[in-house]
């Protein structure tokens, strides 16, 4: 039989329980009432029952909250808990009107878990001061695993990638299962793939092995990293925040520490996106360098494979074995462009500034001062990328014609399947004619060789995208307007068919604490390889210690994912 919530609030109070009779009456009156409000969801309730301030604290195997604010913003996005009982209590006083509580739950659904407390007399109030939630075991968050195994597949039991587990983007194919491509519809009109795409064989060669299949935004038509089926995948960097899409899935098991490596794809920034969001290391490579065979496309125009990362270390791993000829059976050259470094002349993106809000703004110029003052100063200088409203509207067009093309018939075969977001996106796309199209394609050539000329002796670094990952409360307008300022930061890379890695070096203040924001760096096709290498020598430069990102907080700890929290 099911505990319903006045059962379980009323657990709280039965002097059965081991240690109830030891709490003082108001103090256990202002538990119970917080055990019934977590049982109802009542956020008000839940707010006064925290101290005020900007010193309340609350943390889980997620991460930690500072200040009342943020822990408020994160209990919006949560939702309720599942019913439980407190089968257990131990109290402590610390000091005078300050106690220390320690509870037991034991949920409706199976498994335990353990809350710890402070709880300090405030103007005559029991108000919690600070809380660390113990969650029960959970086999697996379908909100970012689709298939897991342990391994999903074995890799070769030895290679330069040995010991490094993959989280799969759910649009490879994978011998024997389906791409689902974030829709359960399509899934089940799916047919298991009798091959391994090129991309994800490239890796079990080299000795990495699947950890499993990872959660993508519908048809990877999104960079917010929301899907309506399966849920939104955490953010462990920042709690309450939306992950980044549309590799919101493999994004997340890396930085949760399920995965070392994601294989993932980026579009207009399905990797840069979350990376940034995430505080990952990941890279969009070359268009084309990667073979494509056994992915479910979006836009075969601006497609590309790439990676993840927790660290520089294992990106360039990965880009070593797969970007080189004897990594890959499908590339054609060792190093090729890469086998020379790229100069330490670095390109101030103006125009990608003008897109950044002014806390981002400000933490990328304290970046450029500390290269500027290093031992090891780059070239630093400024570029112009010109006016970026012909990249968007020029990409999205072309975007559109190849996504329909990709993605209608099947659409108009499954009405009211997908999301409201995606819809609208495939709704508008489905409106681009031939003329549009080939006019948009014809813009996009002055702007691709624009690129190119950018980088032929020079790297581009800008910051990822525009602000801190939104709030997973934020209303649609502000996702909208977003998305809009980051797809000007992301497409020219993708137009420019180059590849773009974006490294987690600078700290943002947001509502939900201190946030990353990538740093992204532009080269020239076929130098993604020297691109990384690049890259982890501007870490060295801008974090000398590793551990602090410019912003002046130390850098997070990636740990496993927010599951049932108080």
């Amino acid at each position: 039989m099911t505990d319903s919530p006045a059962e379980v609030s009323a657990g709280a109070t039965d002097a059965g329980i081991p240690g109830a009779d030891g709490i003082p009456a108001d103090l256990l009156e202002a538990f119970t009432a917080y055990e019934a409000a977590i049982m109802a969801n009542d956020l008000d309730a839940l707010d006064a029952a925290f101290a005020p301030g900007a010193d309340t604290m609350r943390g889980d195997a997620a991460g930690l909250l500072v200040g009342h604010d943020a822990i408020s913003a994160f209990r919006g996005v949560r939702g309720g808990v599942p019913p439980r009982v407190i089968e257990r209590i131990e109290h402590r006083e610390l000091a005078p009107d300050v106690a220390l509580l320690v509870s037991v739950s034991r949920f409706a659904v199976g498994g335990t878990g353990l809350q710890t407390q402070v709880w300090k007399r405030i103007d005559g109030r029991w108000l919690i001061t600070a809380a660390h939630v113990t969650p029960r075991a959970q086999a697996v968050d379908r909100s970012v695993w689709r298939t897991v195994g342990d391994p999903l597949f074995q890799g070769a039991w030895e290679g330069p990638l040995s010991g490094l587990t993959v989280a799969v983007k759910d649009l490879f194919a994978i011998k024997g299962y389906r791409i689902g491509a974030g829709n359960p519809t399509y899934l089940d009109s799916a047919r298991p793939e009798p091959r391994m795409a090129p991309a994800v064989g490239d890796l079990l060669r080299g000795g990495a092995s699947l950890r499993g299949i990872a959660r993508t935004d519908e048809f990877a038509y999104s960079i917010a990293g929301d899907n309506p089926h399966y849920g939104t995948p955490p953010n462990p960097a920042l709690p309450g925040a939306l992950p980044g899409g549309s590799s919101s899935g493999p994004a997340t098991a890396v930085s949760t520490g399920q995965a070392e490596v994601g294989l993932a794809t980026d579009t207009a920034g399905s990797i840069r996106v979350p990376a940034s969001y995430q505080g990952l290391w990941g890279l969009r490579t070359t268009h084309g360098l990667v073979p494509r065979q056994g992915l479910l496309p979006l836009a075969q125009s601006f497609d590309t494979v790439g990676w993840l990362t927790r660290d520089g270390d294992t990106l360039q791993r990965v880009a070593d074995w797969c970007l080189s000829f004897d990594g890959s059976d499908s590339t054609e050259s060792v190093y090729g462009e890469s086998g020379d470094d790229l100069p330490w002349r670095l390109q101030v993106a103006d125009e990608a500034l003008a897109c950044v809000e002014p806390q981002t703004r400000a933490a990328f110029d304290s970046l450029l001062a500390a290269l500027a003052a290093s031992g090891d100063a780059p070239e630093l200088e400024r570029a112009s990328l010109g006016d970026l409203d012909p990249y968007v509207e020029s990409f999205r067009t072309v975007q559109g014609a190849e996504a329909w093309r990709n993605n209608g018939e099947w659409m108009r075969e499954h009405p009211g399947a997908v999301g409201a977001a995606v819809a609208e996106r495939l709704r508008v796309a489905a409106t681009v004619d031939e003329a549009a199209e080939s006019a948009a394609r014809a813009a996009l050539e002055p702007l691709r060789e624009h690129m190119t000329a950018l980088v032929r002796d020079a790297v581009l670094i800008l910051p990822t995208v525009p602000c801190p990952a939104p709030m997973r409360t934020s209303d649609g307008a502000t996702i909208d307007a977003v998305r809009r300022e980051t797809l000007r930061m992301t497409t020219p890379a993708a137009i420019g068919g180059l590849p773009a890695v974006s490294v987690p070096l600078l700290t943002v203040p947001a509502r939900l604490g201190p946030a990353p924001v990538g740093v992204c760096l532009i080269s020239r096709a076929g130098t993604d390889i020297a691109l990384v290498r690049l890259a982890r020598r501007l870490a060295r430069v801008a974090t000398p210690l590793g551990d602090t990102p410019l912003g002046g907080t130390p850098a997070r700890t990636h740990t496993p994912a927010r599951t049932d929290t108080q």
